[in-house]
């Protein structure tokens, strides 16, 4: 648990009618709702106070409920999770808030440490996370967004695109060591930076890129990005919980 005088509340915004994977929060993976597992390694993890799901949907709503979770109900006119998530956080005690996307299972709790820790330790306003990307698969990819930082570790851009360019590379071989990151889905933000992105009008490359955190960077809020080397798995389609299901029954055999 965190020091009695930091909240930290994790936030979970689920929306039932994702195009490409309707239903996806309550689909089944290992006998349990998807929401499920997220909501468990989330609760799992160090400093952490608290764990909500935010969700305008009855049947994810009865899905948590049916497990045990806390979950709050948001409109249906909230444009993105961090909306969702700022909605939560006028209803809640504390100061930090982390944006745990409905999709993103962590494979260890330590991952969601690697934000928390140095986020409330650092100043910052809001951040994230980012690991190294390994394929030229993945940099190529729309589905894994790309994230590029300056000296200090401050994002200067976050992109589906496969960035940085590298212009002169061997053809079907632009993968860079120590350049290319992939954008992890959880961004933390103290309340009143939340409240501040909450009142800004859409961005103009939010609505574009389809990426939430362009708001804060297209209005002059930093955002700190930590490396992290612990892995999660994105849900986008029936295809990727498959392969979840493979991933998590491999880590089911080691622990036992």
């Amino acid at each position: 648990m965190a020091d009695s005088a930091v909240r930290v509340t994790v936030v979970i915004p689920a929306r039932y009618g994702a195009s490409r994977f309707p239903g996806k929060p309550v689909a089944q993976l290992l006998g349990k709702p998807m929401i499920q597992h997220v909501y468990e390694r989330a609760q799992g993890a160090r400093l952490v106070d608290r764990v909500v799901v935010a969700t305008d949907d009855e049947r994810i709503r009865d899905a948590v409920r049916g497990f045990g979770g806390e979950v709050m109900m948001t409109p249906v006119s909230l444009r993105t999770g961090t909306d969702r998530v700022a909605h939560v956080a006028a209803a809640c005690d504390g100061d930090y808030f982390l944006n745990l996307q409905g999709d993103e299972i962590v494979l260890a709790p330590d991952l969601v440490t690697d934000l928390v820790e140095p986020f409330l330790s650092s100043g910052a306003s809001m951040g994230t996370l980012q690991r190294a990307i390994e394929s030229e698969e993945d940099l190529a990819n729309p589905a894994v967004v790309k994230v590029v930082t300056d000296f200090e570790g401050y994002a200067l851009y976050f992109s589906r695109a496969p960035i940085p360019h590298v212009r002169d590379a061997q053809a079907g071989r632009r993968l860079a060591p120590k350049l290319h990151a992939v954008h992890l889905g959880l961004y933390m933000f103290t309340r009143r930076t939340l409240e501040q992105i909450a009142a800004l009008p859409t961005g103009r490359l939010e609505e574009v890129e389809k990426l939430e955190q362009l708001r804060a960077l297209e209005q002059g809020i930093r955002i700190r990005v930590w490396e992290t080397v612990h892995r999660s798995l994105r849900i986008d389609t029936p295809a990727d919980l498959r392969e979840a299901e493979a991933v998590l029954q491999q880590e089911t055999g080691r622990v036992s």
